[in-house]
């Protein structure tokens, strides 16, 4: 019988301090069987944390706490090895703001290297094995000259993908244009290309502060104190999702990339170390079900075709307008996804259709392209050129911003 794949959970303190951290990491690392298998004196090991954009609050679940990556980091550069800590923000967000706002900045000053990806002038195509949206994945130097890429993600739901862990992460090391792609192209294979072609050999989550609803950045802070390892990605990220309440079959990147065989999701395949799932996991409020928006006179109509990415993308649009004060301009828009028909009696100019799914005979001329789209291009094509779209947490123009 061949051997399970391990995925490790241990629990801190409330309110950790570093050494806390450190300690949780230390043990979390030792009961996956340590790293020594796949790190060398010597390697360059990209130390990859989630920088999507300034947090509202060190405990708002939006960013991976610095202490948890300063820990992986340490341990790491004792082991003769050379760091890196690299991540580039949402497209319009300034990733510098990020570092300085989440306490990163005051590593950096302690003398680690931080190193903000927007700022490698240069990219590096890296082919993507049996790709099926990109046969190479732009992304930039740092990435392709790592030795060892590990996932230091912070554990939420998110508003289009279900859930963000380790490997919808990943799509931090993308340059700004192949993250714009992706959303075109599709999502959901995108990010499993970008999987099989870096190659991250280990994940460790921090699940101390996450975020339940509308995440990844204005969800509900969750204290779990919670931290996770393991090698096998699509493992760790299965049991993430159990932890907070998803069948992993719930979770299409974490399928997408089972069904490609880059890591195993089966409960019988994992074996959970450590802390016993059953006594920490909770059901996390899900994106879809965090204050949905309903205006008279507005419509929704899914389609057969319609996957949770279109349905939260579009919950969390209008989410979005509530948040800009924007709801004024819904009544009289029909919003179509996922193939349904068009309305009868409803003027093809009062109906946005939304997503890649929208067969090319029924895309109105507000149509929004996407697998799914970006949330600003649905608020932009139902708004109609009535009033600037306002942007959520990026400062740079629409045709520059993306999740």
């Amino acid at each position: 019988m061949a051997a399970k794949t391990k995925v490790s959970i241990v629990k801190t303190q409330p309110n950790p301090n570093y050494q806390e951290i450190r300690q949780a990491v230390e043990r979390a690392l030792g009961l996956i069987g340590g790293i020594s298998d796949i790190i060398r004196p010597g390697n360059m090991v990209l130390i990859n944390p989630s920088w999507v954009a300034p947090p509202v609050e060190r405990e708002a679940g939006c960013i991976t706490l610095p202490e948890v990556t300063q820990a992986i980091a340490d341990i790491v550069s004792e082991m003769g090895a050379r760091v890196v800590i690299a991540e580039s923000s949402a497209v319009g967000v300034d990733t510098e703001k990020v570092i300085e706002a989440s306490g990163y900045g005051e590593l950096r000053r302690k003398g680690y290297n931080i190193v903000d990806l927007k700022k490698s002038k240069t990219t590096s195509q890296i082919p993507a094995e049996n790709g099926k949206v990109f046969k190479a994945v732009e992304c930039y130097d740092p990435v392709k000259e790592a030795d060892v890429i590990i996932s230091v993600p912070k554990l939420k739901t998110h508003d289009q993908t279900e859930m963000t862990c380790s490997i919808k992460k990943l799509k931090g090391l993308l340059s700004d244009k192949a993250k714009k792609a992706m959303h075109h192209e599709g999502l959901f294979e995108g990010v499993v290309d970008l999987l099989s072609a870096v190659k991250p050999r280990l994940a460790v989550v921090d699940a101390i502060i996450c975020q339940e609803g509308v995440g990844p950045v204005f969800g509900k802070p969750v204290e779990m104190d919670l931290i996770l390892a393991g090698k096998d990605l699509v493992a760790v990220d299965a049991t993430c999702a159990r932890l907070i309440g998803y069948d992993p079959s719930e979770t299409l990147l974490t399928v997408n990339a089972a069904n490609r065989g880059i890591g195993v999701m089966g409960e019988d395949d994992i074996e959970v170390v450590g802390v016993p799932i059953d006594s920490v996991k909770r059901r996390f409020l899900r994106a879809i079900e965090d204050s949905p928006v309903q205006v008279e006179g507005f419509e929704v109509v899914h389609g057969d075709a319609t996957c949770t990415g279109c349905r939260n993308t579009v919950m969390s649009a209008l989410i979005d307008m509530r948040n800009a004060d924007q709801l004024m301009y819904l009544p009289g828009v029909t919003l179509v996804t996922g193939g349904a028909p068009l309305p009868q009696g409803v003027p093809r100019s009062d109906i946005v259709t939304v997503g890649l799914c929208m067969p090319k005979e029924s895309r109105t001329e507000r149509y929004v392209k996407g697998c799914p789209p970006n949330n600003a291009l649905i608020v932009e094509a139902i708004i109609g050129g009535r009033a600037p779209v306002k942007r959520m947490y990026a400062s740079e123009t629409l045709d520059k911003t993306e999740k």
